[in-house]
């Protein structure tokens, strides 16, 4: 069977942590005189991650490293969210999402609340893209996210339960530890696909 990209993370063992950063393009310049500076946000927003897995004996690591192996370097992408936030704080189960490429401030048509802190998943496979929520949203209105909509959206459904993005490996280079207990230790770095 040939790979068929995006990848979902292997499930034999968790993530240790991660790490996710969230990236914005701003210029600031600032007087070396007088201190007062400008600053000008350009649109560039994206996620990246480091990930931590635990120590892990063989059996279980080399499936992690035949995954890491299988994207290729930078040109396989993969599945990735945040593991603790499987469920939304708020209450709604359902939304539907309305704005243009670059918006921040897009259209929801729901019922419940998403909370500020919240994630949301816009479009599945190739096109899952990972957002929060940076305000709460009671019922039907206008939402606060980040990062700005990659696409136009017209009544898209959100996926608010496991929401993902697709990212690939940051680097082209894979590596990981043996020890001398036969323990393996795995690190990689990720960048959303874009």
């Amino acid at each position: 069977m040939s790979i068929s990209y995006p990848l979902s993370l292997p499930t034999n063992t968790r993530i240790r942590t991660i790490d996710l950063t969230a990236v914005n393009a701003v210029a600031y310049s600032q007087s070396p005189f007088t201190f007062s500076g400008q600053a000008h946000a350009y649109s560039g927003q994206s996620w990246q991650a480091d990930v931590t897995l635990p120590a892990m004996r063989r059996s279980d690591a080399e499936q992690w490293i035949a995954f890491l192996l299988s994207l290729r370097g930078q040109f396989g992408t993969f599945l990735l969210g945040d593991p603790l936030a499987c469920s939304p704080k708020g209450t709604s189960t359902t939304a539907n999402v309305t704005g243009s490429a670059g918006d921040n401030s897009v259209s929801v048509a729901m019922s419940g609340t998403l909370l500020a802190g919240d994630y949301i998943q816009l479009g599945t496979g190739s096109g899952a893209r990972l957002h929060k929520v940076l305000q709460d949203q009671s019922g039907s209105g206008t939402l606060e996210i980040w990062p700005a909509l990659r696409a136009d959206q017209s009544g898209s459904s959100a996926t608010l339960t496991n929401p993902v993005g697709e990212f690939r490996l940051s680097s082209n280079q894979q590596s990981w530890s043996v020890n001398e207990a036969s323990i393996y230790g795995i690190t990689f770095g990720a960048m959303e696909a874009l």
